[in-house]
């Protein structure tokens, strides 16, 4: 891997009561880092989801490499989201060509499983171009992901609170009941089993 590479990494979802916890992790050299900064790429949560939706192909196209994982429902009620998401991270990381010299993650905590060198970067998506690709192509894989469980979980909205706790997402599960998708762990703070 050349030297200049800035490997950024990123969760999603993590809020979330429905569904599984998504990460990414893209691998930028400085060329396409400043390519990927003219076309727009900043913290993925300034971004409109049509303008993430145009970043995610030029992402893809300019990163010399990039991993996505994600770590399910039942995973996040069983460990706890913190493990459960270092678990989607290291997945994401396993699908790398070659195992980055060193990592940028976005946030305050390590990612304890993680054995190479690791640098937290607080509101690192707003600072790193690597990270805001990053949290681009796992909010936009999470989103798809979202869309295709509309379908099969209607009743919940799921696409439009794309499966966090929203007054309306909360007063479903009430009139529905819970999905095996809804994070028990999540919902037993609010009340709702």
């Amino acid at each position: 891997m050349n030297k200049v590479s800035e490997v950024g990494i990123d969760e999603v979802g993590r809020g979330s009561i429905f569904g599984p916890v998504f990460s990414a992790v893209v691998v930028l050299t400085e060329k396409n880092k400043f390519t990927l900064k003219q076309f727009g790429v900043t913290d993925s949560k300034k971004l409109t989801p049509k303008k993430r939706e145009l970043l995610l192909p030029k992402i893809l196209l300019l990163s010399s490499d990039y991993g996505i994982g994600q770590s399910s429902a039942r995973e996040i009620d069983k460990l706890g989201i913190r493990v459960a998401t270092e678990l989607s991270m290291v997945r994401a990381l396993k699908k790398l060509k070659e195992k980055p010299s060193e990592l940028i993650i976005d946030g305050p905590l390590l990612l304890r499983p993680w054995k190479g060198i690791q640098k937290n970067i607080v509101s690192g998506d707003s600072k790193f171009i690597s990270i805001a690709s990053a949290s681009i192509v796992a909010k936009v894989s999470r989103d798809n992901l979202m869309k295709r469980l509309e379908k099969k979980y209607s009743g919940y909205l799921i696409f439009k609170n794309k499966g966090y706790g929203t007054k309306q997402h909360l007063s479903l599960i009430k009139k529905h009941g819970i999905t095996k998708l809804h994070r028990k762990s999540f919902l037993k703070k609010s009340n709702l089993i």
